[in-house]
């Protein structure tokens, strides 16, 4: 997750809270690799925040929430708080004059997007989404420059597959909770969403099937264990994913993603995490074209260049790392997958 530094010392201070998902950490190292000078931390819990400055033992413990809030050094605030809190943070951020860098899901429903929305026109302020499966993947950001430079032609449909493995550590409460944690589809399904339309190149879409389930843990009510969705673009492109909980324990990484692009001049895959059998380490792009067959291992030659657009377009007022429509538009199609989601399985 390499950025180059597009700026020094203090020319962008941003601070970091409501630390309950481990995304928090990429984001603070991304933007710091850009450059950024990360001075405040803030969470409720103790034992969140010694994991923190072990990481990151330059910053500093914030009193509260508005000690960061009140700092107009602050020119950003990253967080990963509960998903259904995040868009409640995000307002308080943009009412302070700072832009918000949220983990995924942005929010949990369609209510907050319209209260995000509204806030950003007030404001002026961002609402900035790490969907990390594709800017934070050097495999994921290749795809995108050899779609912008043709080499598969018009891309017709994407297929995006994202299994996570469940862990033996205990997850927080939040986590089993459908209210608090959104469901699989707005929660992991977000990243399939906003990769297809970046790819295909949609500025919309419509959900033509979704469905959700809890196949393997019925001690868990509350969790969708698995979830599917199909979507046509507002160009004619079309998109499959799938989401689910159950990478096995032989898997030698937390999960097999895999994005399968098809143009009309040849196709991509992506195996961004690991190659099965093969290659443990990700990063590897398959291209077939007219010309052959391509094998590209890209790890360590793109880069993630997003973190330092991010950080310029939060000092230059532009929007080059990712739209904020294409950010909410992402969240919006997740929602609405969600919400008409068809129950399947045992639960």
């Amino acid at each position: 997750m390499d950025a180059k530094p597009v700026v020094k010392g203090k020319d962008f201070v941003f601070a970091a809270m409501s630390l309950e998902h481990g995304h928090i950490y990429d984001m603070c190292k991304g933007l710091c690799t850009a450059g950024g000078c990360l001075k405040w931390v803030y969470d409720p819990d103790p034992e969140k925040l010694r994991a923190f400055t072990r990481r990151f033992p330059q910053v500093k413990i914030a009193r509260d929430e508005d000690e960061i809030l009140q700092d107009t050094e602050v020119r950003m605030v990253a967080a990963a708080d509960v998903p259904a809190k995040r868009c409640a943070l995000g307002l308080r951020v943009m009412d302070s004059g700072k832009d918000y860098f949220t983990d995924k899901a942005p929010m949990t429903t369609l209510e907050q997007l319209e209260q995000a929305r509204e806030k950003v026109k007030e404001t002026g302020r961002m609402y900035a989404v790490f969907y990390s499966e594709r800017v934070g993947t050097e495999s994921g950001v290749y795809a995108g420059q050899l779609i912008e430079a043709g080499a598969i032609g018009k891309v017709i449909q994407v297929i995006g597959m994202g299994p996570h493995r469940l862990g033996a550590l205990p997850r927080p409460d939040w986590f089993y909770d459908r209210e608090l944690a959104g469901g699989i589809l707005c929660d992991i399904g977000s990243h399939q969403v906003e990769q297809f339309l970046f790819y295909s190149g949609a500025k919309d879409a419509t959900v033509t099937r979704s469905q959700v389930g809890n196949f393997g843990h019925p001690e868990h009510p509350g969790l969708e264990d698995f979830g599917d969705c199909m979507l046509l673009g507002d160009n004619g492109s079309t998109n499959y994913f799938r989401v689910d909980w159950f990478t096995p324990d032989g898997l030698g990484t937390w999960g097999d993603g895999r994005t399968f692009i098809l143009g009309t001049d040849g196709y991509i895959e992506l195996r961004k995490f690991i190659n099965v059998g093969v290659d443990p380490s990700g990063e590897h792009v398959f291209l077939v074209d007219h010309h052959g067959e391509r094998h590209i291992p890209v790890a360590g030659t793109v880069g993630c260049p997003y973190f330092g657009e991010l950080i310029l377009d939060s000092l230059n007022r532009t929007e080059n790392a990712m739209s904020q429509e294409h950010a909410f538009k992402a969240a919006q199609i997740c929602l609405i997958a969600q919400r008409e989601a068809v129950r399947i399985g045992n639960g």
